[in-house]
C-alpha cells in the first residue's frame, strides 16, 4: 500500500522536494577527551567528521542527538559527562543544523551545566531544543519550525529521565509526558507545521530490538498524527518502519534507535550506529508527505598510533585501518542482521559518498 500511494503521488507531485538527515547519539568519553587535547592544551575535534561531512551537508536539514551538556571546564566523560564547545563546533562545521538536548545525561553538570549549555548554543548560533531556562523561555521557543525548502516543519524532543538528577531551578527539561507531547504537536499545527519529527530518548540500553513501553509510545505518537519518530539512547541500533499510517493514511516514519553516533564505546553494537535520511515531497492535493527514506551504518576508529584521534567513517569505508576491520565487520553483521530481518521499507543507502578531496567512499 506504501508503494502504491508514493508512486502515485510520484506522477502528480509538484517540484517541492527535501532531505533530512538524522543521526544518533553524540557521546563524549575521556579517551575522546584525552585523544583530542593537543600540546598547548586545547581539544581538536576537526576530523572526527571528515569522512561523512558530504552525506551530512548534502541534506537539506541535519538533525544529531548531543548527549552531553556544555558545562565549561573541567571536561569529562563517563559516568558525569561535560564536552567542550568545540565538539559541537566541529558538528556544526560538518553540517548538522540542530541539536537535540532532553537526553538522560544533559543534568550531568546540574543546573548551572544546563543554562551554560544553552549560553553557548547561542553563543555558536548553534539551534537547539529539549532543554531550556524557564517556561517562559520553553513557551517562546517552541513550537520549533523551519521552514526548509518550502516545508514547514516542527521538531519535538523528549527524555524518558535525567539518571535520577532532580533540577533545582525553574530550568525545564523536556521529559517524556503523553499530556505534555499532545500540546506540543498540537500547537505546531496550529502554528502551520506540516511534518512533526518527534526525537525521542527512550527505550532499554543495549537491546537490539524496541521494548513494550516505545511500541506503546509508538502508538500513541501515531494517534497524534506526527509523520516521523527518530529514537535514541539504546546506544545499539533498533528498527525502522515505513508506513500507512492506520491513523491518517499517510506514511509515517519509525526510528526506534539510531544507536551511537560517535563514542568510546567498545562492544561489538555499540562501535557504531546509523543515519536515516528522509525524504518529502508533496502530493497531488499538495499536502506534504514522506516520499522514502534510508539508512546509512557509520563505524568509529578509535586512534591508530601515537598522536590519533577518534574518526567517524562510513561503515563501508576502504579508509579503516586493518587492525579495526574484523569489529568493523562484526558490527555489521548484527546491525544488518536486524535490519534486514525486521525494516519495513527502509533500505540501504548505498549511493558513494564523494569527498572535497576526491576520495569516494564506495558501495
Amino acid at each position: 500500500m506504501l508503494e502504491t500511494l508514493i508512486a502515485l503521488c510520484a506522477l502528480l507531485l509538484p517540484d517541492d522536494h527535501a532531505e533530512l538527515v538524522f543521526a544518533g547519539d553524540a557521546m563524549q568519553h575521556q579517551r575522546q577527551i584525552d585523544a583530542a587535547r593537543q600540546a598547548d592544551g586545547s581539544l581538536d575535534y576537526s576530523g572526527y567528521f571528515t569522512s561523512l561531512e558530504p552525506y551530512i551537508s548534502s541534506a537539506d536539514y541535519a538533525v544529531v542527538n548531543l548527549e552531553v551538556p556544555l558545562g565549561g571546564a573541567p571536561y569529562s566523560g563517563y559516568p558525569m559527562f561535560c564536552a567542550h564547545d568545540n565538539y559541537v563546533t566541529a558538528l556544526k562545521d560538518a553540517g548538522f543544523d540542530l541539536m537535540l538536548s532532553a537526553n538522560n545525561h544533559i543534568l550531568d553538570r546540574r543546573d548551572k551545566g544546563v543554562l551554560r549549555t544553552i549560553s553557548a548554543f547561542e553563543s555558536m548560533d548553534a539551534p537547539w531544543i529539549g532543554v531550556y531556562r524557564d517556561a517562559g523561555h520553553r513557551w517562546q521557543h517552541l513550537p520549533f519550525i523551519r521552514e526548509i525548502n518550502g516545508f514547514k516543519i516542527a521538531f519535538l524532543n523528549y527524555t524518558y529521565g535525567t539518571n535520577g538528577i532532580e533540577r533545582r531551578t525553574p530550568i525545564v527539561i523536556d521529559y517524556i509526558n503523553r499530556d505534555t507531547i499532545a500540546h506540543d504537536v498540537s500547537r505546531a499545527r496550529e502554528k502551520g507545521a506540516e511534518l512533526i519529527a518527534v526525537c525521542i530518548h527512550w527505550g532499554e540500553e543495549y537491546k537490539l530490538l524496541p521494548n513494550a513501553s516505545q511500541r506503546s509510545l509508538a502508538r500513541y505518537l501515531e494517534e497524534l498524527g506526527v509523520e516521523m519518530i527518530i529514537g535514541s539512547h539504546p546506544h545499539v541500533i533498533q528498527p525502522m518502519e515505513l508506513k500507512v499510517s492506520e491513523v491518517t493514511g499517510r506514511p509515517f516514519l519509525t526510528v526506534y534507535s539510531l544507536g551511537n553516533f560517535i563514542s568510546a564505546m567498545r562492544t561489538t553494537d555499540t562501535r557504531g550506529g546509523a543515519m536515516v535520511r528522509v525524504s518529502l515531497g508533496r502530493g497531488a492535493d499538495g499536502r506534504a508527505m514522506l516520499t522514502g527514506a534510508s539508512y546509512r551504518m557509520v563505524f568509529v576508529e578509535p586512534p591508530v598510533g601515537k598522536g590519533g584521534n577518534f574518526r567517524l567513517l562510513p561503515s563501508e569505508s576502504e579508509e579503516l585501518h586493518q587492525s579495526m576491520d574484523s569489529r568493523r565487520k562484526a558490527f555489521v553483521r548484527n546491525a544488518r542482521a536486524i535490519f534486514d530481518r525486521y525494516n519495513i521499507n527502509v533500505p540501504l543507502d548505498t549511493v558513494a559518498i564523494v569527498r572535497s578531496d576526491s576520495i569516494a567512499v564506495k558501495k
